[in-house]
């Protein structure tokens, strides 16, 4: 059995709609234009689709200058890079506090009126600097505003294999994962603890704990009902650690990845 990379997904703004892609850039922080946004409150305090699901219907592009925002019943807005000397806001992304740079006021307005509350936008550029819980990363390894790890590789028939129990089969989006892969069975990057796709090596470094955000239907914005699928995964996927589905990578090169690309095992718990 062959395995590849199936496909590739950023988040341009923590929380909104994902962006499938062809190839992507992998960075110290994780794929490039990932979760390098935020949305914050007015105190600073970060913004997602867990007490907010609407956020997932917020489409953000990005491109050479900044980002094209689009969302239902909103014209679309064109968002530029803060300039070097944009005001910086102290955010907090769970227990990380950093100073992000201001997005222009019209931003701010934009999301205001399509979330329906005050809040701001902030970017992360080089200066801004997160750093990845030391219990399973090296010195020096930094994170984007994604929870707490570079990158989130799940395997489609982990999916799959939910599928199977559920009345209403749920797609791979409610995950939010960068990497899905193929050509593996359910699970088995539990196994896994480095990998190479293309060039590219990655330590896979913790299963990725899910909560209430994997009930949020990305294609309403709204919270499923019925509490699905978590309560199926409370089933067969809970440990001492919590609900698990999927692995936290963190990349130890720099340079492109493509769908399509082939995955090497290099290490696996034995």
């Amino acid at each position: 059995m062959n395995t590849t990379l199936a496909s590739l997904h950023i988040y341009p703004i923590k929380s909104c709609a994902q962006l499938t892609l062809d190839s992507a850039i992998v960075e110290k922080r994780g794929l490039a234009h990932d979760r390098r946004w935020m949305i914050v409150d007015q105190n600073g305090r970060f913004i997602t689709g867990r007490e907010l699901p609407r956020l997932t219907l917020l489409q953000a592009e990005p491109g050479a200058a900044g980002l094209t925002l689009r969302a239902p019943q909103m014209t679309p807005l064109q968002v530029a890079f803060p300039p070097a000397n944009a005001p910086r806001l102290s955010v907090a992304v769970w227990k990380n506090i950093v100073a992000a740079q201001l997005a222009d006021d019209a931003a701010n307005v934009w999301l205001s009126a399509f979330l329906a509350l005050p809040c701001r936008l902030v970017f992360m550029d080089e200066d801004c600097v997160r750093a990845v819980e030391i219990e399973h990363a090296h010195a020096g390894d930094e994170v984007s505003f994604a929870d707490a790890y570079p990158l989130l590789l799940i395997s489609q028939a982990a999916l799959d294999g939910l599928n199977t129990r559920l009345v209403r089969p749920v797609g791979m989006w409610q995950f939010r994962p960068n990497l899905v892969v193929a050509g593996c069975a359910a699970h088995a990057e539990d196994r896994w603890l480095r990998i190479r796709i293309g060039e590219i090596e990655f330590d896979v470094v913790k299963s990725c704990t899910r909560c209430v955000f994997t009930t949020v239907d990305p294609a309403r914005g709204q919270l499923s009902p019925d509490g699905e699928p978590l309560r199926t995964l409370i089933g067969y996927r809970r440990t001492p650690a919590g609900v698990t589905f999927g692995q936290n990578l963190i990349a130890r090169g720099q340079g492109a990845i493509r769908a399509g690309d082939a995955i090497e095992v290099l290490e696996h718990v034995l």
